[in-house]
């Protein structure tokens, strides 16, 4: 954060400084919520939560941004959320940085890391501020913000949306010079009752865009493709080569032994094509990997650095695809962070992708997707399907919740006429990590996925380090 007064941040929020003689105390830290990891010269902002009240941790603080005086300098103000983000505008006015924004119902994190990472490789590591984890809402958006200094080049944001109009207030915090919708899914349906609203709530980030900026969109999924009309800046489009005509495409897809893929990246009209091997599993990732070159090429960079600083990236966000090798030959895939049906599906076909080269068996341990609202347990039922049908030889259900996913494995068996899959149903974390410490073995691959409420890291991290001896890649 630049360097500002309390007196200042108090002017600029309307709030009250709790004593006047703290008018002086300068914060030139970030902006933090947990008060379990203070930053130096950092600015407490105290939220009076429906468990936990924020101000009652405040006297550790040099600073704090709150709705009542503590027991440290504090600036009163009457919603400290609101407050957060006026800041955060404040000072990005100030700086001169390219912000670059993104959204989708999924690959938004494994977007916002690929170019994150590759504008630090362009442009040094100090030079971009990006939103940390999935950080994406009123709060982690002024946060991220607020981390910036006068030598940040690039603020790199993603955006989530619970309802009509969220993105559109984001956008009003960290305006947007090049955006991107990535895709436009059943992620939050249960919130938002349709794809199209969805559609019409992630469409706000391209409408926040300057004539001069750059929409960054899906040309292969139709809702995301169709924004191009509800923005005055230039489209950029991203897709497989053999698609609707997309500006950055794709081709010529292979993975490696773990499900890393490498492919050709190109740009319509160019007539030279860049080779991009990526280092985390997942054929999904190429289409997170063009995104991001896709808002790369739309805030100036060009492609041939790109695609170079592409095949460097290692992940930098946890459980997310992350692989783990065992001493004895057992692969562990953690993608416990979060999971939709169309994400599920796609961890899916890295596991059976990943299994082919191997003797012995996949092993999905899926639990719980949340906010699907009506459509729980048709949604459940479809990713049991697909794990039929791609012919994961073992599907591990955790818990009751996510109990129609056993009943759909066997619809997907029945439309491939593979033999039957096993299934096995557990209570919870004691007895999934019991059963997999009792049958999982070498060259066995166990993928672990639910939405992040279901908490099945656990699971993975206790297999996947029951050794001493493993890697991670």
């Amino acid at each position: 954060m630049i360097p500002m007064t309390l007196a200042e941040i108090a002017a600029v929020v309307d709030g009250t400084l709790a004593d006047p003689e703290h008018a002086d105390v300068v914060v030139s830290g970030a902006a933090y919520l947990d008060s379990r990891t203070p930053v130096p010269a950092g600015l407490f902002v105290a939220i009076a939560g429906e468990h936990v009240d924020g101000h009652d941790f405040a006297d550790h603080a040099a600073a704090v941004l709150g709705s009542r005086p503590t027991g440290a300098p504090t600036v009163v103000v009457p919603d400290p959320v609101v407050a957060l983000g006026t800041l955060a505008r404040h000072v990005l006015d100030r700086l001169e940085t390219t912000v670059i924004a993104l959204t989708g119902s999924q690959g938004k994190t494994g977007t916002k890391d690929y170019l994150a990472g590759v504008l630090r490789d362009v442009a040094g590591p100090g030079a971009v501020v990006a939103t940390a984890g999935n950080h994406n809402n009123e709060l982690g958006v002024p946060l991220t913000v607020l981390g910036a200094t006068a030598a940040t080049r690039y603020l790199v944001v993603e955006m989530g949306a619970r309802g009509i109009g969220h993105i559109a207030y984001l956008c009003r915090i960290a305006p947007p010079q090049v955006a991107a919708v990535l895709n436009v899914g059943t992620a939050h349906i249960g919130e938002f009752g349709s794809r199209e609203a969805i559609a019409a709530a992630k469409g706000e980030i391209v409408e926040a865009l300057p004539a001069d900026g750059v929409a960054v969109l899906n040309a292969d999924d139709d809702l995301s493709a169709a924004m191009g009309t509800r923005t005055p800046a230039r489209v950029l489009t991203f897709g497989t080569a053999g698609g609707p005509g997309a500006d950055l495409t794709w081709s010529e897809v292979r993975s490696d032994a773990l499900g890393r893929p490498t492919y050709e990246l190109a740009r319509r009209g160019a007539e030279e094509t860049f080779t991009v091997t990526l280092r985390q599993p997942g054929g999904h990732q190429v289409a997170n990997a063009t995104a991001a070159a896709a808002l790369a090429l739309g805030a100036g960079l060009v492609l041939e650095p790109v695609a170079a600083a592409l095949s460097a990236q290692l992940p930098s966000s946890r459980w997310r695809m992350e692989l783990t090798e065992r001493a004895d030959g057992l692969v562990v895939v953690n993608d416990a962070y979060n999971a939709n049906p169309e994400s599920m599906r796609a961890a899916l076909e890295t596991l059976a992708s990943i299994g082919v080269g191997r003797s012995g068996r996949t092993i999905a341990v899926l639990g719980e997707m949340k906010e699907l609202g009506a459509a729980h347990e048709e949604g459940h039922r479809s990713v049991g399907s697909a794990a039929g049908e791609l012919g994961i030889d073992v599907v591990v259900v955790v818990g009751t919740a996510a109990a129609a996913i056993a009943d759909g494995v066997a619809d997907g068996v029945g439309r491939t006429s593979r033999s039957e899959g096993e299934v096995i149903l557990t209570e919870g974390h004691t007895d999934t990590i019991a059963w997999l410490r009792q049958n999982a073995g070498p060259e066995d691959v166990v993928l672990v996925k639910a939405s992040r409420g279901a908490a099945l890291e656990r699971v993975a991290e206790a297999v996947a380090h029951d050794t001493q001896e493993e890697k991670t890649t």
